[in-house]
């Protein structure tokens, strides 16, 4: 049997998925130029072109792509079996990477893990914040954090926080000239601060409900935002009407810098979940931080 080496498949896989000789250099901690002479080592080995590289990405060739299906997944096996190891240790190390979003990132994520963090000092966390749906299978998290009805049924979902509601405000010097809305189609003929959804690129659509009855309305104005925290300075500003959910405009509520409307068109709603994969057995180091996060009740 011919010995492969190991080292120039992983480098091969890391490029692959990452699209980039640049960021696969540093994940892998190597040096591009070295990363660039394994791979064309193992293609003169092979004699088949792996990769398609052009000046601005790097794609796999068809032979490339069954090959990262091949044994890409092996990699991942074998790293989660090395983390499985720290188990047998007297405390557990290793990585965990959750994707999630900047605001459940500040108010609840890493005030939960401050105390695990330090008891633990060999467990790391690596947070993407992302405002988009990433597959977290493919692009090799460890779990994400989404609101309890967007997360799919495959998956194992904790809770870890406390159901929301949604909040329509603004600053009292926006309404001092303005007719408060008592419906939420009254707000079509607001300055309402839009949202772009960043996986189907449409604006969100702010959806109310009362007694069973459900609302839906596309607002119109001068901002249109990517992000939570850019929505809740312009409301601040006076530049319109907000809407996301309540927690983020505190403490701006509390201290009277904005005003909530509608508030009884805004039921509570599933919170936010920690969701990893069913099929994958958790790290000693995954376990201890999904139960850092877990809601308690």
């Amino acid at each position: 049997m011919v010995k492969r080496n190991l080292n120039d498949l992983l480098s091969f896989v890391t490029v692959a998925r990452e699209g980039s000789f640049t960021r696969a250099a540093g994940t892998l901690g190597v040096s591009q130029s070295a990363l660039s002479q394994a791979i064309r080592g193992l293609e003169a080995r092979l004699q088949i072109r792996l990769l398609t590289r052009t000046t601005r990405s790097v794609s796999p060739t068809i032979a490339g792509e069954r090959l990262l299906q091949a044994i890409g997944n092996r990699f991942d096996e074998i790293e989660a079996e090395l983390d499985m190891l720290t188990d047998m240790r007297d405390k557990p190390a290793g990585t965990v990477r959750i994707t999630c979003g900047d605001h459940v990132l500040r108010t609840t994520l890493l005030p939960k893990l401050v105390g695990l963090l330090h008891d633990y000092p060999d467990i790391n966390v690596e947070f993407d914040v992302s405002y988009g749906f990433r597959d977290i299978v493919a692009d090799r998290f460890d779990a994400g954090v989404r609101l309890g009805d967007t997360i799919d049924k495959d998956m194992v979902a904790v809770p870890i926080g406390p159901a929301l509601r949604m909040a329509a405000v603004a600053s009292p010097a926006y309404f001092a000239t303005r007719t408060v809305p008592e419906h939420p189609r009254d707000l079509m003929i607001h300055r309402c601060i839009n949202q772009r959804m960043p996986t189907s690129g449409g604006l969100y659509v702010w959806d109310f409900e009362r007694r069973g009855k459900q609302v839906n309305v596309r607002v119109d104005g001068q901002l249109i935002f990517n992000t939570s925290t850019h929505i809740v300075q312009a409301a601040v500003a006076g530049l319109g009407v907000g809407y996301l959910p309540e927690e983020e405009f505190e403490p701006h509520l509390q201290e009277g810098r904005l005003v909530r409307v509608l508030e009884d068109w805004c039921p509570p709603f599933s919170g936010y979940y920690l969701y990893y994969p069913s099929r994958r057995q958790p790290s000693p180091a995954f376990t201890l931080v999904a139960n850092a996060l877990r809601q308690a009740h």
